[in-house]
């Protein structure tokens, strides 16, 4: 991505290679991978760095727009401060109920947004659900058959609903959403060693 300057503000964005007039020049698509860059920025084309240092997860963060920015040298685009999504579910108020706001099917007190927690704790259930459901036929087969089940599936059903347990703990306990994102992110120690994050279930090894 390309961006022209003239007279030190960002005029134009160009976002592939392709011919241009400039002033009362016609410069060719070709000047993008023949020029350096300095050429290019005799004419006022600057290449855009992108800094994505400010950027963060979309799960957790609400980022901002991109702003680009020339400081004479260089044509930048960068974020703000991204906001941390709301880990709590806001509820409908009794001042929302006086402004009109309230929905028709609703009351003060239900659940007007849903945080983070809530959405995590009914996705983890959903994946729970999944994971038990690999080994349901063998509970089905001991209902019907006295096929005895094995020890290997029982434990690994046990160890789901104990992390199960874990994690909706680890959820409903966390201060902010940062403590939230920690419980899903992989840790690497000093020997390289990578570490499942505590919001991962178990994995069945047969």
């Amino acid at each position: 991505m390309y961006a022209i300057v003239t007279n030190n503000e960002i005029t134009k964005f160009i976002n592939h290679h392709k011919s241009l007039v400039i002033g009362d020049v016609r410069y060719p698509a070709k000047i993008f991978s023949v020029w350096s860059a300095s050429e290019l920025n005799a004419i006022g084309i600057y290449e855009v760095v992108f800094d994505n240092s400010n950027k963060k997860d979309e799960k957790w963060y609400i980022n901002t727009n991109q702003s680009f920015n020339f400081d004479g040298n260089e044509v930048t685009a960068s974020y703000g401060t991204a906001t941390p999504k709301a880990y709590a579910d806001s509820f409908w108020t009794q001042q929302d109920s006086d402004d009109g706001d309230l929905p028709s099917d609703k009351s003060v007190g239900d659940v007007k947004v849903e945080g983070l927690k809530t959405q995590l704790i009914r996705t983890l259930k959903q994946q729970v659900a999944n994971e038990l459901a690999k080994t349901d036929w063998y509970i089905t087969r001991n209902t019907e058959k006295e096929t005895a089940i094995p020890s290997s599936i029982s434990t690994h059903r046990d160890a789901v609903r104990t992390k199960q347990a874990e994690m909706e703990t680890a959820i409903t306990n966390a201060s902010d959403t940062p403590a939230l994102e920690t419980l899903y992110t992989y840790t690497t120690d000093d020997d390289g060693v990578q570490s499942r994050p505590l919001g991962e279930l178990p994995t069945l090894e047969i």
